[in-house]
């Protein structure tokens, strides 16, 4: 149950930490992963939210986390590079669907960033299919909640 929570948190800090360091720097060192590509339509790949500075965030504050945990380095940054790769998807896939930046799509925007970096990490730590179940729908319940909290603190712009 342990390894479980660890984990929970662990894919916590990897999506928190580009929102809290974006936060704090601003505008600096944000360059967009996508390079400001759009797509035939005009639309962007990922949009300008998902940055360079977010990518090394959500690594680096992963990694010191599974470290401070007491787990692997290489576990840290599994979860936050998988963590990632599903929060650049979920990104792809709602420019196509014409969802703007920022805007929620419940669903989307929790379960690829939660359930690939269960995945990344299952063959280091023997999980279940209901334990990696278990994990999705409790990040996705914290998100939510966290959302507003983070709203209200002026962290994100508008509440989940």
């Amino acid at each position: 149950m342990l390894i479980q929570l660890e984990l929970l948190a662990l894919i916590i800090i990897a999506n928190g930490a580009p929102i809290i360091v974006a936060d704090v720097l601003r505008t600096r060192w944000a360059r967009p992963v996508d390079g400001g590509l759009h797509l035939p339509g005009g639309r962007a790949l990922f949009g300008p939210a998902k940055t360079w500075r977010g990518l090394v965030s959500a690594l680096v504050f992963t990694t010191l986390g599974a470290l401070l945990l007491g787990l692997p380095a290489r576990v840290g940054v599994l979860i936050a590079a998988s963590a990632m790769l599903g929060d650049l998807a979920s990104s792809f896939i709602k420019r196509r669907l014409s969802i703007a930046p920022s805007n929620q799509a419940l669903g989307l925007d929790q379960i690829p960033e939660s359930l690939l970096p269960l995945l990344a990490v299952q063959s280091f730590i023997a999980l279940s299919a209901v334990q990696i179940v278990v994990l999705v729908l409790s990040f996705v319940v914290l998100e939510l909640l966290v959302s507003r909290v983070l709203f209200k603190l002026h962290l994100r712009n508008r509440p989940y």
